[in-house]
């Protein structure tokens, strides 16, 4: 019998001791007067009434000490300390304490005290057993050497963190506080969009065609229908039919899926803000993420400088701007536009760039942009007018041949937006499906297919506008200074485990 199950075989006959005393082990509802922290700020001047507090929550340290004990409890707020002495509650409850182990969770009432050391604590009155924890905790472990905070025995094994999210929060604070401030971002944002008078929507995820993007789908079967379905890869689509039906600023904030690899900035499934406002462009798009971006930073760091890596990001408007080519040609030293295809080949062959399926000028354009351009746009930059090969939604530049209104927004190397003024002409969308079909025919899986409903919609009249899309996980990884998009996705998706049998004790 290995530790694991020598630990867990203890804390069953702990539970079996609890119930022999007529204690259930995994109680019911618990009323609580105060939180953690709401202990913690309490007055307790001299001469006053001692307050009495009932709390509950996990128990996450654990001394004793003869007849008495210390513990810490930990709730959403916090932690704070209890005391049980012997001499002060009944022989049962002094009983049950001896039998608490790390991870139990349970609820006291009691007196608020302050002991010796300076420490806010509660003496136990009475106790209630609300969950009997079987496995331990990898407990983190805190001292203060030399004025500085050392942690060890840290529960820091990434894919363990990843697989067991709920242990990475009970024992990682800083974890928690991340998806907290998640949270505070995309309110933020909600709360921004719902004051310029944009409505809130809800789009199909299972669609009959997928578009919208260039991607790979997941696929399912409906039954009933025996028809095929797919996932959504994004919600553009059907948020401009809704433009087309009459509604002049809409957005929504939801799940897409892409079937597509997996690194520190993809994960198959991830929450993207997609908006379309009538009568607008690109350039109306590119102000709003400026002042949107600034108003979240302000509302989550109270500032528009902040902290990343050993650097920081000044979301401070106005942004860079730059052109495609522009940009190509500051980083590379070639002026790639209008290139035949044998020219862009030769261009990536220099620069050591050698990928499967770039097989068109676009697709060349876009690999040397990526590793060339991308990891240089540091503070916040927008790329504006793309190549029309790489755009098939876009409109085209009014002014400039062989480009479309496009811009994305870039910061510390990472795409977080994208933004167009939006193609409204049926006869045009239509060409590009087409085009789009070809690219398939010759093995392209991610490029978009021939949407007759949609082009039925566009049919009927769209009005020009701007449409914008935000990766809400990379912003969120922006805005609390993470190095992996699974540091911001609570349950990310994993590869299957090769001995899942032994994680299962960690």
């Amino acid at each position: 019998m290995d530790l694991f199950d020598e630990l867990r075989n203890t804390r069953l006959e702990k539970l079996k001791k609890m119930e022999s005393m007529g204690v259930n082990p995994y109680g019911c509802r618990f009323d609580r007067t105060h939180k953690a922290a709401d202990i913690l700020s309490l007055d307790l001047s001299e001469g006053e009434e001692k307050p009495r507090v009932s709390a509950a929550g996990r128990i996450m340290s654990l001394r004793r000490m003869g007849g008495a004990g210390f513990a810490h409890l930990q709730d959403d707020s916090g932690r704070i300390q209890i005391y049980s002495r012997k001499d002060q509650v009944d022989e049962k409850t002094f009983d049950i304490f001896k039998l608490l182990d790390l991870g139990d969770i349970i609820g006291v009432e009691g007196t608020v005290f302050t002991t010796r050391t300076g420490e806010i604590t509660i003496s136990i009155e009475s106790l209630t057993v609300l969950a009997k924890s079987l496995r331990p905790l990898p407990i983190v472990k805190e001292k203060i050497q030399d004025d500085e905070k050392i942690i060890y025995d840290q529960f820091a094994d990434k894919e363990s963190r990843y697989r067991k999210r709920y242990v990475d929060l009970l024992v990682n604070p800083d974890v928690m506080e991340v998806f907290r401030k998640r949270s505070k971002i995309v309110s933020s944002m909600r709360r921004y969009l719902e004051g310029k008078g944009y409505l809130e929507v809800e789009t199909p995820i299972l669609q009959p065609l997928y578009g919208g993007a260039f991607a790979r789908p997941f696929t399912t079967h409906h039954h009933r229908l025996d028809m095929t379905l797919y996932l959504r890869i994004a919600d553009e689509l059907y948020l401009k039919r809704l433009i087309v039906g009459g509604f002049e600023g809409v957005y929504e904030i939801s799940k897409d899926f892409r079937n597509e690899g997996m690194d520190r900035d993809h994960n198959p499934e991830f929450t993207m803000m997609e908006l379309y406002v009538a009568f607008e462009d690109y350039h109306f798009m590119m102000n709003l993420v400026e002042d949107m971006l600034a108003s979240i930073c302000r509302d989550v760091h109270g500032d528009l400088r902040i902290p990343y890596g050993n650097s920081h990001i000044d979301f401070t408007p106005p942004w860079k701007r730059l052109s495609y080519f522009e940009a190509i040609k500051k980083h590379t030293g070639m002026d790639l536009s209008g290139d035949d295809l044998n020219t862009l080949k030769k261009a990536a062959a220099e620069k050591g760039i050698q990928k499967e399926k770039m097989f068109t000028e676009g697709a060349i354009l876009d690999a040397i942009f990526s590793q060339c351009v991308e990891p240089h746009l540091l503070q916040p930059t927008f790329i504006m007018d793309y190549p029309v090969e790489i755009s098939p939604l876009a409109r085209k530049h009014r002014n400039l041949s062989g480009v479309v209104e496009r811009f994305e927004g870039y910061i510390m190397g990472r795409e977080i937006c994208n933004a167009f003024s939006e193609l409204n002409d049926p006869l045009d969308q239509r060409e590009r499906f087409e085009n789009q079909a070809k690219l398939r025919d010759r093995g392209d899986e991610e490029a978009m297919v021939i949407d007759e409903d949609y082009l039925g919609a566009m049919e009927y009249g769209m009005p020009p506008m701007g449409g914008l899309g935000i990766g809400i996980d990379r912003l969120v990884m922006l805005l609390t200074d993470s190095a992996s998009i699974r540091d911001v996705i609570l349950f990310p998706q994993m590869r299957p485990e090769i001995d899942s049998s032994a994680s299962e004790k960690h």
